[in-house]
């Protein structure tokens, strides 16, 4: 009964209130990251995207905008390596295109701590288990992340993200809160082995591979 109350209740008055005093905070050097982007790589300066949320239902997430939208012959948009600009990967090495966020926990779309929300398309491509991931309101970071962020597979995340799911209480979103704050520092896990992000979730059969052939 605890950890329902804390899920429902008291940890949505802790995300919005801990938002709100860190965008207080922060306001001189949002506005200072929005100039420099605009002047950097132009309109627009935010990135939106459709994500999974609580409930399975869909949201709209915000970040700082780190790459270009260049496209191939096709029209089909370049991979990641080739738009990421420099300043986009300064943004992403410290985790600041993931600031705008905050604005999502404010609407109650994310939380501080939980699951990330990965993009709408995966939506068909869970298992039962696996969705049990959205129990909660994804994360600006979670349990995966401070355990590897993208340097783990997918089957991996997933599992760490039930895990949280499972267990998650006041003392664990603190825990995942103040571990968060070195490895950002530190620059960890960032990116997946031989890719400029972190490859795309083809489903279980793809994940499974890769886990077999660790």
């Amino acid at each position: 009964m605890l950890k329902i109350n804390y899920r429902n209740f008291w940890k949505r008055i802790f995300d919005f209130l801990t938002a709100l005093a860190i965008i207080t905070i922060l306001a001189p050097v949002l506005l200072i990251f929005m100039v420099l982007i605009r002047c950097k790589m132009g309109s627009p300066i935010f990135f939106t995207q459709d994500r999974l949320g609580y409930n399975g239902e869909t949201f709209k997430i915000w970040k700082f905008r780190s790459m270009t939208n260049c496209v191939d012959d096709n029209g089909e948009l370049r991979p990641d390596e080739y738009r990421l600009t420099k300043f986009g990967k300064f943004l992403r090495d410290w985790s600041i295109d993931e600031l705008p966020q905050l604005w999502n926990v404010l609407k109650g779309d994310m939380s501080l701590i939980g699951p990330r929300p990965f993009i709408a398309e995966y939506a068909s491509r869970y298992t039962a288990e696996q969705m049990r991931r959205h129990e909660v309101r994804p994360g600006i970071s979670g349990w995966a992340q401070i355990t590897g962020r993208n340097s783990i597979n997918w089957n991996q995340k997933f599992i760490l993200d039930v895990w949280y799911v499972d267990h998650c209480s006041l003392l664990l979103d603190l825990k995942i809160l103040l571990s968060t704050i070195p490895l950002v520092l530190l620059r960890a896990g960032i990116t997946a082995e031989n890719h400029a992000t972190m490859p795309k979730w083809n489903g279980n059969d793809i994940a499974e591979r890769e886990t077999l052939s660790e």
